[in-house]
């Protein structure tokens, strides 16, 4: 076979363990042969932008599922729906959140808005973006009424849960749709053990992906729309116009049996779950160095909530950078995070984990924390630890779109200061961009960057793949 089907395979029998995406986690089976239903738009199979028929059926379960008034299948993952959603509902201006995906700001980008930020607020303790304040939203829209939509991602990346009632309220008394980037929470609802999902707290665009925390595919999702503030013409107009002509029938089949799946026996496996979720986290109160975030973070720095499903494991007092402690699950332990930040490791986990992997996992950072106790002083612990994970703030000279259109010349990073970036630098994941065109890059950027390499991350982003020039305005 070609060379990629021998490495994919070969790394399915290695035996190393997925706390990362997607969520089936290897464990669903299906024994066909995926050439033989790779299809294209034929007689009785109906058509993805035009549906009337089968996957009309198949988008109204997921309807029901979900409790919204609309719902699309996404083939083209999070992103398709993200870009579609800000491109129907802005022409001029929106409002973002700063620890969106970088989706976000390729639709500004695209449709050439002009953006105001509203930011996170920092959880200290373990360097988390913490969640969004509803009254700096209401304050934004209050000082720029020419805002058209407000864009917010919740959870984030790290399991944080934004007060997504109240900003919905908040934008609605000022006739704009709330757009919500739940793509690492389309696992919420269905369980009393997890946060409920935006379609019910009155967001107007939901978008899910199903392969982060549910057994389905890699780079499906779905996108739902409700109430009357969005033009949802321009959605299914732009959802065309984002997605393949072309979609896979292979993965619109997997998002039908995703849902066919938790309709059916989602009561029981997230019961199962939430056990094996709770069962790690009493037993992570042994550890004595390494720090498993919890439910405590709620109630400070506007987290409204937390998702469990997201293990942070905060190296924060171990003098070693989150990177570190990845690389030693991986060549010790044969178990694979999601990501690596500064100062923590995130392990991603769904209802397809078994006891097993929870039991590996377990014990494998019990492992290496009686490590760190055991060869490293109590100063040794204190270093490292200087990264500062969490959103940039920088200055806004011009727009993205004016910014990536003009001539540019490329500089040395260390050597760009005070420069207007024209492109984009951020760690991926979780994929926030630390700064987009338009923006003037200063010391205080440069110098987490700088952190950043010296305990051997990688920034992507930038036309130069070493990650030592920059793309800068002329």
């Amino acid at each position: 076979m070609g060379e990629l089907f021998d490495k994919l395979a070969n790394y399915g029998n290695s035996g190393i363990y997925p706390f990362h995406m997607p969520g089936h986690k290897r464990q669903k089976t299906v024994d066909f042969n995926p050439y033989k239903i790779d299809i294209t738009e034929i007689e009785g199979f109906d058509n993805l932008h035009h549906a009337e028929g089968v996957l009309l059926e198949a988008q109204k379960k997921a309807e029901k599922l979900y409790g919204s008034e609309e719902s699309h299948f996404l083939i083209n993952g999070s992103t398709a729906g993200i870009l579609s959603a800000v491109s129907a509902c802005a022409k001029k201006t929106v409002l973002i959140a700063r620890n969106c995906h970088k989706a976000v700001y390729h639709a500004a980008l695209i449709r050439n808005l002009d953006v105001y930020y509203v930011y996170p607020e920092i959880q200290e303790e373990f360097m988390l973006n913490g969640g969004i304040n509803p009254a700096d939203v209401e304050r934004s829209l209050e000082e720029h009424p020419e805002i058209e939509a407000v864009v917010i991602t919740s959870p984030t990346y790290d399991g944080i849960v934004s007060d997504v009632k109240r900003i919905a309220e908040i934008a609605h008394a000022h006739k704009k749709p709330l757009i919500v980037d739940e793509a690492h929470g389309a696992h919420f609802g269905f369980s009393k053990y997890f946060p409920e999902n935006s379609v019910h707290l009155g967001a107007d665009i939901v978008i899910h992906s199903l392969h982060k925390t549910l057994p389905s595919y890699t780079q499906t999702a779905l996108i739902h729309i409700n109430g009357k503030l969005v033009d949802r013409q321009k959605v299914r107009m732009f959802l065309q116009m984002y997605q393949t002509s072309s979609p896979s029938y292979i993965l619109m089949a997997g998002i039908d049996e995703c849902i066919r799946y938790v309709e059916e026996q989602g009561t029981d496996a997230f019961d199962k779950f939430a056990e094996r979720l709770d069962r790690i986290y009493k037993r992570a109160k042994e550890f004595r160095s390494i720090h498993l975030v919890d439910e405590s973070v709620v109630g400070k720095n506007s987290i409204y909530d937390f998702d469990r499903s997201k293990l942070i494991f905060s190296v924060k007092k171990c003098g070693i950078a989150g990177n570190e402690l990845q690389k030693m699950l991986l060549r010790t332990y044969n178990i694979e995070m999601e990501m690596a930040a500064g100062n923590y490791v995130l392990a991603l986990t769904s209802l397809c984990d078994t006891d097993q992997g929870f039991h590996r996992l377990f014990y494998a950072v019990k492992g290496i924390d009686e490590q760190i106790n055991r060869f490293q002083t109590t100063e040794s612990k204190k270093e490292g630890n200087w990264i500062e994970d969490g959103v940039t703030r920088n200055t806004i000279i011009c727009t993205m779109n004016k910014a990536f259109e003009s001539q540019k010349e490329s500089v040395a990073l260390q050597e760009s200061e005070g420069r207007i970036s024209g492109e984009f630098l951020y760690l991926y994941p979780p994929g926030i961009p630390m700064i987009v065109p338009g923006e003037k890059i200063d010391g205080m950027l440069l110098k987490r960057l700088e952190a950043y390499k010296k305990k051997g991350f990688q920034v992507q982003g930038l036309k130069d793949y070493e990650g030592k020039k920059i793309e800068v305005v002329k």
